[in-house]
């Protein structure tokens, strides 16, 4: 997990890093990401490079940003509910030392629960109640519908699916969901996800001795590159926007900017004019930094939910979704 406090005007190329705590020892200090898959997550966020002039190269969404790592999962990329909300309650107890702002969680569990009754989700929702924008991947699990996995599937959060630019960069008229993301509605009627970003054969920073770069050693470029696709991928970019935002607009609620982030969001459309894919595969639709950062919209996300309600069990909610005769959502 990624906890980004704040954007630093600082291009001395010096670590970002504040601090860095491993839920599975329970310890602050060091740590190495062994798996690889935190990394990569981290660097689409944060990385800064050096060009062979050794001029700066900001390839990343919020390269000034300052960061927490938080591990929770060992070196075979493998976590335990207890070590996620170790890392949840780190978090929250000292989110205020840190100025922690954002919350990147590039993971998914399968959901068992509602909700409201999961653990890692209680945690979560805690932290949203705290004021913290938590980002979350929809999963890996799609195409198929109701795939959405924990966290994503909490309603608060800004769950994010998988866009792929289909090796044409330049030309957005035929980018396409990933076959792989994860698609609501929520079990309890929500909309989920509520964006689209890139996600698929992102390149990003790796160790070349990592787990996961030795396993597939050709998408590794044997330097410091790796490229993976995934919905993590994917909440990495939304988390790099939603500090941008809060760095030009640092009085906003989470609950604003998760609207902003919606309001400014442009969905796929066919050549008639509909829809691409339907909301329940590609919520408001991409992600647009830009707009978003510059947007003014306010008070249209979490509408008809109260979060203190939810936390102290007085109240749950539910979406809007139905499915009809035919299975349709």
């Amino acid at each position: 997990m990624a906890a980004i406090a704040e954007l630093q005007k600082d291009t001395s190329g010096k670590s970002r890093m504040q601090k860095r705590y491993n839920a599975i020892t329970d310890l602050e200090g060091k740590h190495l990401d062994k798996y690889g898959h935190g990394t990569h997550v981290a660097s689409i966020i944060l990385n800064t490079d050096y060009a062979d002039d050794g001029s700066m190269r900001r390839n990343s969404i919020a390269p000034d940003v300052r960061a927490i790592s938080v591990k929770a999962f060992d070196q075979y990329g493998v976590g335990t509910y207890a070590n996620v909300i170790r890392g949840l309650d780190w978090i929250l107890a000292n989110k205020d030392q840190y100025n922690i702002r954002v919350l990147n969680m590039s993971f998914s569990a399968p959901a068992r629960s509602a909700y409201w009754d999961d653990p890692i989700n209680q945690a979560v929702m805690r932290l949203w109640q705290e004021g913290v924008v938590v980002v979350a991947s929809a999963g890996n699990k799609g195409p198929e519908a109701m795939s959405i996995g924990v966290p994503g599937n909490n309603p608060y959060v800004i769950t994010v699916g998988a866009m792929s630019d289909n090796y044409t960069p330049a030309d957005p008229r035929d980018d396409v969901l990933a076959s792989f993301s994860s698609a609501g509605p929520t079990a309890e009627g929500f909309v989920k996800p509520e964006i689209v970003a890139p996600g698929g054969h992102i390149v990003a920073r790796s160790r070349s001795k990592s787990r996961i770069a030795t396993e597939h050693p050709q998408f590794h470029d044997h330097d410091k590159y790796f490229t993976m696709s995934g919905t993590s991928q994917a909440a990495a970019v939304v988390s790099g926007v939603a500090a941008l935002i809060l760095d030009a607009n640092p009085g906003l609620s989470n609950d604003d900017v998760k609207c902003r982030i919606m309001a400014a969001a442009r969905p796929a459309i066919d050549g008639n004019g509909a829809l691409a894919y339907s909301i329940f595969q590609q919520g408001a639709g991409m992600v647009d930094a830009y707009e978003a950062v510059r947007g003014s919209a306010t008070g249209c996300a979490n509408r008809g939910l109260d979060i203190d309600l939810d936390v102290t069990n007085q109240r749950h909610f539910g979406g809007r979704a139905n499915v009809d005769e035919n299975g349709n959502y």
